[in-house]
């Protein structure tokens, strides 16, 4: 925190409200609207002017009263005065504004005439997008909307009421802070105040003053005093009272409960306007009179599972049951068992437990939600009381209509008319009691209808449906289309009957009979007390329990197994790893030419827009054709032609993008660029590595068949383009060269000419194969060769060279032509010099001309031209860098995939970038690169192995950048250094940089989209002279000797950047805004802090970044102002400066931080789409061009919807680090590709797992903004962006064209921390209001879709492990009680059974099945198989099942006890030994004591059970179990630098022998002593409720049987005997 300055801008204490008119100088952020007289590149759109114009249309509103109006002032300007704003607050809203309907307008087809004035349409548009909640919201409450479009007034001033309403409503939001996260309390407070803005429009008077109506608060700062901070203060003390969200939920109130305060229009009554600050919904009420919980109760409990997917568990144990009742007959097939009259009465029991399970949910929901019923929600409490009774009575009638059956039968001995008569009473019952799930079948059928029904207002629809559910403003009209139904309906009908013929046939039908045996027959000598006597009870127990539990949780299994092939399916279909590696990238390189062409230049705008349908069948016409080469797609695209050059230009800027992230060398970089046409080529000039090895096979041809004609060698060499393109290339290379070096008028120069000129008239004639030797063109190749090396070298030997020349001349004038020719021939023809005295000296001897050393051009094509005639292998090695050709090929897929059509850029739709930071690392510092640890390993050596060829590039380029010795690394270049391993790293400079290249694209694209043919080509020449001068140096020992500029962090200094005129930056500036929301960046400055440095650096080096942070400015002692700043580095003052300043109503942080931080600064993003971008994620350039395709998805509908949120695609990049990274890079792949891309297409139900996804920006920030930031229970901040979408009628698509670069943690604890904070928040999410809504208003499969994808995951991975608990402890009493002893292990059914379960367990591992099948997709068979046994080799099973024990761990004590918090990974290089006692602090509960007790529990029964002696029996049972726990045990050893080191071995038992007997004080930490460890371990216990207590005394209760089961049948066998 730092002391207040002198306040010079902004509404700070005392500073009244308007400002004088603003300076010159004033900053602004992206226009410059307080000044038209402002240079700036924005001011060329008409559409700008236009808005800010519209926006000054106020001149005959009335003037506020008590401030002195400027001629300057707008519309903005004007409610500020009235209502309060703070200046700053209008600054931001203005340009936010002004930017937006600029950019609508821009995008009208056609244009609006006149161009200069804002169009009615743009604005109506954006007005009921902006509106459109808050029109819902007053239609679910019955309220009239107070936006009031009179039609008697004039266009002007309806189009000026409009902007008011608009202005009104961003002005509110942009200052609302933290009630962002509420947005129906936004709602109500815009209704009041639309109310009043109203009254001032029409000139009413206050029936008060008798004076004008004027708003009712005023004062210093009115809004955000009177307004904004009674609320935020409610929300504040809340969350005080929630001890750090370590109190039950249910006894505060959070984000989602002050929102749905305003669902009810009790809110009406209660708040009143002005507020009324006595009401009880604010914080100042005592708490007995306090407003409670609104619309949900969270409880811990694992109920919550059963309560929010009651739809699930019912159809799981009905199932059961039935398959039990028909498996008791005994019949091969069920369909046999079910012709016995017995059997179908039996399975009329279903609809017993169907009505007690209704009942139980009925319990559940009064049992948890009771502290909703209050005096205004009475009808609440009826409705639960009047379910449990109705779910009690219905159980009750079936239970008694199904006895009456059974007495009527047992009577008449027979199944008699009578008892007929009494079963189809029971099924009209039946008829009645699911008329409400017929009902619910039908509207799934027609789901149209549903949504009408649910969006619909009528009162009468909600008393038809109070029973069924409480009204809620949320999931209502959720269903999808007929389409999407069936999709996902096949998909689920598809798992659900594979998965129950599997349980009946191999689950429960084989445990029939080994159940009747054991229930009837009396084989067993107990080894104890006979606790039920003969009927062995218990044993059945623990037969059974196993296998329910399977039972329950591998539906999970077996969608793991058809997601894996629907995946797949999709995948192939989309048309990915169709291009895998740069070997199929040549094959289809001259397609990928005009697929660029077509992808990512715009098209012609049609001024028609109707013929939407044909166009689109026009240009899936057009793709096929591309995408197999077909028809008139594929053209040879010479190099006259403009689009080779536009190709070019973007190929070129691809490829130095990688050069300057070194990932490629300076060779690669020639071998890889597509020159311009010089040297009089007359082809396209393609890159170097596809002409490889091209001209020899030419060659060879043009030797074997050398007496064939031309026409049929022609056609021979012509069959492939390369090979065609290399011949004329090296043809006109070779000419142009040897014209060059010979001096122009001399004997040999006409000479040459006289050569070439005969030799392309014979080749017009077809004669070429007739005159000439094909014999000899080997000889003249190699001669070429000599001569080009020799020019190539820095000292030129000039006999050498004319001793070349005159052998090539022997060689084409003597030995080429097949007929010798005599001397007078040869000078009559001009081939030899004309003057005898000419002739007795040496040719070429005066006539050699060197180019000149600086002439890098020339250069950069001899070693072309070099490269061309030497090449003898395929290059397929080119890049050797794996990354570099993975984004190649996975560009070049992508532009054959389907994506929508590029417009122009200025027709593009904007967008903001938008990235949290707190603290974590900005640039790696120099010092934290140099150290070592304890083996001498440091963190740059570390990276320099990992990516030794990067290191060597990046060392190439330093040297051509000037360093002269490697040590200048750490004094000169040390900035380059660090730079060069921050990116590599999960820095914030890294994500920078990525991000930036949205702007640099833009740029290149409005160049393109604007720049002339000349242009094109001129910029093309430019640009190769240009990159040649930059990166001769140091190639080939040539060079200028020139120093050379550093490149700064944002761009090289090559490159397109040259070319732009200066539009280009104001195209690129209106679209695109990058915002890191730097919570704590005015902290760093105040400490001096490097981070701040840095940052700053970043700021200079990047003109599109913006940094918004939270300033603190303190009064006196205790009182303190909140600001969010925006700030920005000034390029023209070299400096940073202050944007805007708009003051908090408090501190920013109450809920949890990410999503706090984003909120701050989501008022400074603009644009109609948002892409979130997290702290570890990067960006590519060539993925970059591709941003405004994916924009144009938002305008395309994808069912009966249009996207809300664009899902992207993820890279992960960590996967080189180490084999853990590899692992969780793999595990992240699929789950972020093939899993994505299952949920978008046919689920439907993808939400928002991560943060590149792309979000439509003013749908969200009028529904809550991108996440939600709720204490504990929102710890999971980004899914529930995606729960409240869906929940909101939202669509959420996925889109694998583009991709974005994320890292992932590369240590173990890195990992398991990661891990921990994924299962707590999943441990959240089932006691959340969105996952139970999600449960209940989605239709039934999309409902399976959601369990399965999320907490379901969770939840059966916990099954899993208690699965083997319990078939451990069944084991154990089998064994210890005697009944083993009594069963014949070679002829046990019931063993067989359990071996069965056992391999069911092993079934899990079809769960890594999706991460193969994307491997196989995107890689290929043979590499994805060699990927996982190479995985598997490295120890990757150990690792997942490690996994598994970490997230069951968290998962269940989150939802027992809490505890769930953030947890920093670090995200750095693990290069250091963890200590034991670490390790035994972080995995002591969750992996070692479990794994000690599982391993105990195996030993004993190994040495009790008989079965242990058939060794392969008890191999197969315990296998699994005992990986297990080997697995928990020894995954932190083995996964631990240096772990079994013996040196760090004794250090580490001497440090945990110290941490365990510590004893120290107060203040010890946890790392320091066991008690203390012991004590914060213990920590959920003491805030858990009475449940979660009983629950974990009655698991640990198990402690004392095993004791007790181990000693009794020793001391019962010693008493027998």
């Amino acid at each position: 925190m730092r002391q207040r300055p002198l306040p010079t801008r902004g509404t700070g204490r005392g500073v009244p409200y308007p400002p004088p008119r603003p300076t010159l100088n004033e900053p602004f952020n992206i226009l410059p609207i307080h000044d038209v007289r402002v240079d700036h590149p924005s001011r060329r759109y008409p559409e700008v002017r236009a808005a800010a114009d519209a926006l000054r249309a106020a001149g005959s509103l009335r003037k506020p009263p008590f401030v002195q109006w400027f001629d300057h002032m707008d519309l903005l300007d004007w409610l500020g005065a009235f209502f309060g704003f703070q200046r700053d607050n209008v600054r931001n809203q203005r340009e936010h504004l002004v930017l937006h309907l600029a950019n609508s307008q821009m995008r009208l087809q056609p244009p609006p005439n006149p161009p200069d004035s804002l169009n009615v349409s743009v604005l109506r548009r954006f007005r009921r997008k902006l509106l459109n909640n808050y029109t819902s919201w007053c239609s679910y409450l019955g309220r009239k909307s107070y936006v009031v479009l009179p039609t008697r007034h004039n266009a002007d001033d309806l189009l000026r009421r409009e902007l008011l309403y608009v202005c009104l409503y961003l002005l509110i939001w942009g200052e609302s802070a933290n009630l962002r996260f509420a947005p129906e309390c936004i709602c109500y407070i815009f209704h009041h105040m639309a109310m009043e803005l109203n009254r001032i429009l029409d000139d009413d008077i206050d029936d008060f003053t008798g004076r004008p109506f004027v708003p009712l608060y005023s004062g210093e700062n009115p809004f955000l005093n009177n307004v904004i901070k009674p609320i935020y203060q409610t929300i504040k003390g809340e969350v005080e009272s929630s001890r750090d969200g370590k109190a039950p939920h249910s006894a505060w109130r959070n984000y989602d409960d002050i929102n749905e305060y305003f669902w009810s229009v009790r809110c009406f009554r209660s708040l009143r306007w002005p507020l009324n600050l006595g009401s009880n919904f604010f914080w100042t009420a005592s708490k007995s009179k306090r407003v409670g919980k609104t619309g949900f109760v969270e409880q811990r409990s694992f109920w919550n599972v059963f309560r929010s997917f009651d739809k699930l568990w019912v159809l799981l144990i009905l199932f059961l049951q039935a398959s039990i009742i028909v498996a008791w007959e005994g019949k091969e097939y069920p369909w046999q068992a079910l012709e016995n009259r017995n059997v179908q009465v039996k399975l009329l029991t279903v609809f017993i437990t169907w009505g007690g399970l209704r009942f139980l949910q009925s319990v559940l929901d009064a049992g948890t939600q009771y502290s909703l019923v209050t005096r205004e929600t009475v009808l609440l409490g009826v409705r639960m009381v009047l379910k449990s009774m109705v779910a009690a009575t219905w159980t009750i009638v079936f239970g008694v209509f199904y006895g009456m059956i059974w007495i009527q039968k047992n009577h008449d001995g027979e199944w008699s008319n009578e008892a007929n008569n009494r079963i189809f009473t029971f099924l009209k019952a039946v008829l009645v009691f699911v008329i409400p799930e017929l009902l619910a079948l039908v509207l799934f059928v027609l789901p149209w209808i549903r949504n009408v029904l649910e969006e619909s207002d009528f009162r009468i629809l909600y008393w038809l449906t109070w029973w069924f559910h409480t009204r809620i403003f949320v999931g209502r009209g959720v269903r999808e289309g007929l389409i999407n139904n069936i999709k996902y309906t096949l998909f689920w009908v598809l798992v659900l009957s594979s998965k129950f013929s599997f349980s009946y046939f191999f689950q429960i039908k084989p445990l029939v009979d080994p159940t009747k045996i054991l229930l009837n027959g009396n084989i067993v000598t107990y080894r104890w007390h006979e606790f039920f006597g003969h009927t062995n009870r218990i044993a059945v127990v623990f037969l059974w329990v196993p296998v329910i539990l399977v039972y329950l949780m591998d539906l999970q299994i077996w969608y793991s197994i058809f997601s894996s092939v629907v995946g797949a399916a999709n995948g192939l279909f989309s048309h990915l790893g169709e291009i895998r590696n740069i070997h199929q990238l040549r094959l289809r390189f001259q397609f990928f030419a005009n697929a660029l062409q077509f992808n990512l230049m715009p098209e012609e705008q049609l001024l028609n827009t109707n013929l939407t349908l044909v166009k689109k069948l026009r240009d899936a016409i057009h793709r096929f054709k591309l995408r197999y080469g077909l028809g008139q797609a594929y053209t040879k695209i010479e190099s006259s032609r403009v689009e080779a050059t536009r190709f070019a230009l973007i190929w070129n800027e691809i490829i130095i993008t990688l050069r300057e992230e070194d990932l490629l060398s300076d060779q690669e970089l020639e071998l890889l660029e597509l020159l311009p046409n010089c040297w009089d080529v007359r082809v396209i000039r393609w890159p170097c590595f596809l002409l490889s090895k091209e001209l020899l096979i030419a060659l060879s041809q043009a030797v074997e068949l050398g007496n064939t004609t031309d026409r049929w060698l022609w056609l021979k060499v012509c069959k492939n383009e390369y090979r065609r393109c290399a011949v004329i290339e090296a043809y006109d290379s070779t000419k142009h060269l040897l014209l060059q070096i010979v001096k122009y008028g001399t004997k040999e120069y006409s000479i040459v000419a006289k050569l070439f000129f005969e030799i392309e008239q014979y080749i017009q004639n077809g004669q070429f194969t007739v005159v000439y030797k094909m014999a000899v063109l080997p000889q003249i190749h190699a001669k070429l060769i000599s001569l080009i090396e020799l020019l190539m070298k820095p000292e030129k030997d000039p006999n050498k060279v004319v001793n070349v020349l005159q052998a090539l001349y022997e060689l084409s004038i003597r030995e080429f032509p097949k007929v010798k020719k005599s001397i007078e021939q040869l000078r009559q023809e001009g081939l030899v010099p004309q003057s005898r005295a000419t002739d007795e000296g040496l040719l070429f001897e005066n006539a050699i001309e060197f180019p000149d050393a600086e002439d890098d051009i020339f250069y950069k094509h001899l070693r072309r031209l070099h490269t061309i005639l030497i090449s003898r292998d395929s290059m397929n090695n080119v890049p050797m860098n794996l990354e570099a050709r993975r984004r190649i090929a996975f560009f070049s897929n992508s532009l054959f995939m389907n994506m929508p059509r590029a417009p122009d850029v200025e027709k593009m739709m904007a967008f903001s970038v938008l990235t949290p930071y707190y603290d974590e690392e900005v640039l790696y510092g120099k010092e934290m690169l140099r150290s070592e640890n304890e083996d001498g390993i440091s963190t740059l050596f570390y990276l320099q192995k990992i990516y030794e060829d990067e290191w060597r590039n990046f060392m190439e380029r330093m040297r051509r950048e000037g360093m002269e010795d490697s040590n200048d690394i750490w004094t000169t270049k040390t900035r380059d250094l660090r730079l060069w391993a921050s990116y590599r790293g999960q820095t914030l400079s890294r994500t920078v940089r990525g991000m930036m290249y949205y702007y640099r694209a833009l740029q290149m694209l409005a160049f393109l989209d604007s720049a002339s043919e000349m242009d094109i080509r001129e910029g093309s020449q430019q640009l190769a002279s240009h990159g040649s001068v930059k990166r001769n140096k140091g190639l080939d020992g040539l060079g200028s000797g020139k120093p050379q500029i550093s490149q700064n962090l944002s761009r090289a200094t090559s490159g397109v950047t040259l070319l732009l005129k200066g539009p280009e930056y104001g195209s690129a500036m209106m679209k695109f805004t990058y915002v890191v929301a730097c919570q704590v960046y005015g902290h760093h400055k105040a400490k001096g802090d490097p981070r701040a440095e840095e940052i700053l650096y970043l700021m200079k080096n990047n003109e599109a970044l913006r940094v918004a942070y939270v300033d603190e400015v303190v009064f006196g002692r205790e009182e303190v102002e909140y600001y969010s700043v925006l700030v920005k580095f000034d390029q023209q003052l070299q400096k940073e400066v202050e944007i805007y300043r708009i003051r908090l109503p408090g501190p920013l942080k109450l809920g949890e931080g990410k999503p706090e931080n984003q909120n701050h600064a989501i008022i400074f993003t603009r644009g109609d789409a948002l892409q979130t971008i997290d702290m570890n994620q990067d960006n590519y350039f060539e993925e970059a061009l591709k941003m405004r395709n994916l924009l144009e998805e938002f305008k395309a509908y994808y069912g009966i919807r249009k996207p809300t949120i664009l899902g992207v695609r993820e890279n992960v990049f960590t996967g080189s680090v180490s084999s853990l990274a590899r692992f969780m890079s793999a595990q992240e792949t699929s789950f972020v590709t093939l899993g994505q891309r299952v949920l978008a297409n046919p689920l439907k139900v993808r939400m928002h797992y991560g943060h590149p996804d792309v979000f439509d920006r003013f749908w969200f920030l009028t529904r809550g903004g991108i996440s939600k930031a709720s204490k504990v229970i929102n710890i999971s901040e980004d899914i529930f962006a995606g729960f409240n979408c869906t929940l909101r009628g939202g669509n959420v698509t996925h889109h694998e064209y583009i991709q974005v670069g994320k890292g992932r943690d590369v240590g173990l604890n890195q990992i398991s921390m990661f891990e921990a904070k994924v299962a707590s928040g999943n441990g959240e999410q089932v006691l959340s209001r969105d996952m139970y809504r999600l449960g209940h208003r989605l239709d039934f499969f999309r409902m399976l879709s959601v369990f399965y994808t999320t907490v379901g995951f969770f939840f059966n991975t916990m099954m899993v492990v208690l699965t083997v608990y319990t078939f451990l402890w069944g084991r154990l009493y089998l064994a210890l009680s005697g009944i083993e002893n009594a069963l014949d292990a070679d002829n046990n059914t019931a063993l067989g059974t359990i071996l069965n379960q056992q391999f069911i367990i092993q079934l899990g591992v079809f769960t890594a099945l999706p991460m193969v099948v994307e491997n196989t997709l995107e890689r290929g068979f043979l590499p994805a198989v060699w990927d996982f046994l190479t995985m598997q080799l490295q120890l990757a099973s150990i690792f997942y099942t490690f996994s598994m024990g970490t997230r069951t761990h968290f998962f269940g004590r989150t939802i027992l006890h809490g505890g769930a918090k953030y947890r920093a990974t670090g995200r750095g290089f693990v290069v250091q030994h963890k200590s034991f006692a670490e390790n035994y602090r972080l995995y002591a509960r969750s992996h070692f004591v479990k794994a000690i007790e599982l391993g105990v529990i195996l030993t004993v029964y190994a040495s009790h059970s008989p079965m242990a002696g058939f060794n392969l029996v008890y191999i197969a049972m315990m296998i699994s179990s005992w990986f297990l726990v080997v697995s928990w045990i020894m995954g932190p050893f083995l996964f631990n630098p240096s772990g079994f080191d013996w040196l760090k071995t004794v250090c580490d038992f001497d440090d945990f022998m110290n941490w365990l007997w510590y004893s120290g004080g107060v203040f010890t930490k946890a790392e320091q002593s066991w008690e203390t460890w012991w004590y914060e371990e213990q920590d959920h216990l003491r805030s858990t409720g009475l449940w979660g207590k009983l629950l974990e005394i009655i698991l640990d209760l198990r402690f004392f049987f095993f004791p007790v089961w181990c000693c009794i049948p020793a001391g019962h066998y010693q008493w027998k005997h």
